[in-house]
């Protein structure tokens, strides 16, 4: 990597950030593509954050991805949202403009979508009824990109039907109760586990998958373990999966593209470094 006075820069800000796969990922990208540019991790104090952002505008930063616990603050000091954010409630991506404002987007729908249509190819959102489990920010964002990418009923699932019931009414989704999870099941195209249910090895969600047609197709957010038990449950029903490390690559795609104005180079094997790099 070649830097110089020149060099754009970006980076991520949560906290913790110490395990974010991003740096790696947009590194390699860069030193494959030979620009002339860096990618940082940022952490910033709780309560800090605004203040951070905000003392970046004019576009001396290029911009920053997201994460936990920040997401809904960075929508907040944005001056321009796109769709995606405003329905997610919540930003990965702030883009600081040279004129000073700053637009914030939510790819995470996007590398949700390019991880369905990497692993499991033919897949159309328009075709049928997808059902996403639970309420939290990632099964909202979910629930976006399939209304944004055309998708004709989109089924929210939760323990909490109230909370569900709050993603759907704004998106015109239905909601359904965790124990009504076959009947929101039926005709789907898909099911989405939104939830960390597996996560590092958890125990995963007991739900009906067998309820799923034989063509629908499985996605777990979680990616550590690669194979969650959520997934291998589908796996042995025959169904088609699709895991979360495939979104994490695709959510940095177009992050990519916005601070450094150009797709990133298909010629580096990112998962396989990401995959090196969590011990998967």
């Amino acid at each position: 990597m070649s830097l110089s006075g020149a060099s754009r820069v970006a980076g991520v800000v949560g906290r913790p950030i110490v395990h974010s796969m991003s740096p790696i990922l947009h590194n390699a990208w860069l030193a494959a593509a030979g620009i002339d540019g860096v990618y940082v991790p940022f952490s910033t104090q709780p309560g800090r954050f605004t203040a951070f952002a905000e003392a970046l505008r004019g576009g001396s930063v290029a911009g920053l991805n997201v994460t936990l616990p920040f997401k809904g603050e960075a929508l907040a000091l944005a001056d321009e949202a796109s769709f995606r954010a405003r329905s997610a409630e919540a930003a990965n991506v702030l883009v600081f403009r040279e004129d000073g404002t700053i637009f914030a987007d939510n790819t995470d729908g996007l590398g949700m979508l390019g991880a369905f249509a990497e692993q499991a190819p033919g897949f159309d959102p328009k075709a049928g009824p997808v059902a996403i489990l639970g309420a939290g920010g990632a099964a909202r964002g979910a629930a976006a990109a399939f209304v944004e990418a055309g998708c004709p009923q989109v089924r929210i699932v939760n323990r909490t039907l109230l909370k569900a019931q709050e993603i759907a009414q704004p998106l015109g989704a239905q909601a359904y109760p965790l124990t009504e999870a076959a009947a929101a099941f039926e005709g789907v195209i898909a099911v989405v586990n939104a939830t960390s249910a597996g996560l590092s090895g958890s125990a995963g969600l007991e739900v009906p998958l067998e309820a799923t047609p034989a063509t629908a197709v499985v996605m777990d957010m979680v990616y550590k373990p690669l194979k969650t038990p959520f997934l291998l449950q589908a796996e042995a029903l025959g169904r088609r999966t699709v895991d979360g490390l495939a979104m994490l690559i695709g959510q940095a795609v177009p992050s990519f593209e916005y601070f450094y104005g150009e797709p990133p180079p298909k010629t580096v094997d990112v998962r396989s470094l990401a995959i090196q790099a969590l011990g998967l």
